[in-house]
């Protein structure tokens, strides 16, 4: 994959993340996750690293008691997008 292809699904996964953010419905906890995600995915470190972090801890999300089903269904799809990479 090029990097310009790289960089514009990492976009698209950071603008999915945004968008769960900012659901209501998503526990407060569970916001400040994405928001670390987000901002480790944002950071000037290699790529692998970056997407390792973010889908460690958004297994952790993804695996939330409070979670409501359909917010479960979007974080595994950003995982799925983040495992493209």
């Amino acid at each position: 994959m090029k990097m310009a292809e790289q960089i514009t699904q990492l976009d698209a996964v950071v603008s999915s993340l945004s968008e769960v953010k900012e659901d209501s419905t998503v526990p407060r906890n569970v916001r400040t996750k994405i928001e670390y995600v987000v901002s480790t995915l944002k950071e000037d470190t290699e790529l692998p690293i970056k997407v390792n972090k973010a889908l460690n801890e958004l297994d952790q999300i993804a695996n939330d008691v409070n979670l409501q089903s359909y917010t479960r269904t979007q974080i595994w799809n950003v995982m799925s997008m983040l495992e493209k990479l």
